[in-house]
């Protein structure tokens, strides 16, 4: 297994903090999800950093998710202008859909870093109550050092577009892993961050598993 990035709770240097992220879901019939696989390796090399690809198990069925790093604003819009311009994103023939989204990490959480984590990725959206990102960090910069040193955290990011939305993901060894250590984080109170819950409207959550070429897996 890779060794997890450090999250001490500090801001990470500025560079870092400039680091944006895309996350695309791929919609596709339900039989077409080799096909539509097929698409992302082409479609992004050379551009920005594949970091994960998952296909979806639990939650809406048919999708696949790509995560993917940018250096900074800039490349993020610039890449966002390519697919918006092209006549198939990603490949395009086997998809019904495709949603294209910004995020910028929490100032205190590294870079994502590829490597093996887990056999399934929970991919955790919470929309947020206008104006209330600021609390969110700040109760997570509180709670989530503690936190990662039992259940790493890939990485929490903000939306940079649409409601005020975050955005967490995080893998485990299996599904049974992941309900022990919830009910553990809860159970010593080092869970739910301060002041965090209070902020969130809804939330919803994808369980999901890499593909053969998700450099997290």
């Amino acid at each position: 297994m890779t060794e997890p990035v450090r999250i001490s709770g500090a801001d990470v240097a500025p560079e870092q903090q400039a680091v944006r992220y895309e996350l695309a879901i791929l919609s596709f019939q339900l039989l077409d999800g080799p096909k539509a696989a097929e698409g992302v390796l082409p479609w992004v090399e050379g551009h920005g950093e594949l970091l994960g690809c998952w296909q979806t198990e639990n939650g809406p069925l048919g999708r696949l998710v790509v995560l993917r790093g940018f250096e900074n604003q800039q490349a993020l819009d610039e890449e966002r202008l390519r697919a918006r311009h092209s006549r198939a994103p990603f490949g395009g023939e086997h998809l019904t859909d495709l949603s294209l989204r910004s995020y910028a990490p929490f100032p205190f959480v590294p870079p994502v870093r590829p490597g093996k984590y887990g056999s399934v990725y929970e991919i955790r959206d919470y929309h947020l109550r206008p104006g209330g990102l600021t609390a969110t960090i700040d109760g997570w910069r509180e709670a989530l050092p503690a936190r990662h040193l039992v259940d790493p955290l890939t990485v929490v990011m903000y939306a940079l577009d649409g409601p005020d939305r975050i955005i967490q993901i995080w893998p485990f060894s299996s599904l049974d892993e992941r309900l022990a250590i919830r009910r553990d984080l809860y159970a010593k109170g080092m869970w739910p961050p301060p002041g965090a819950p209070e902020e969130i409207l809804d939330a919803d959550s994808i369980i999901a598993v890499p593909t053969e070429f998700s450099p997290l897996a």
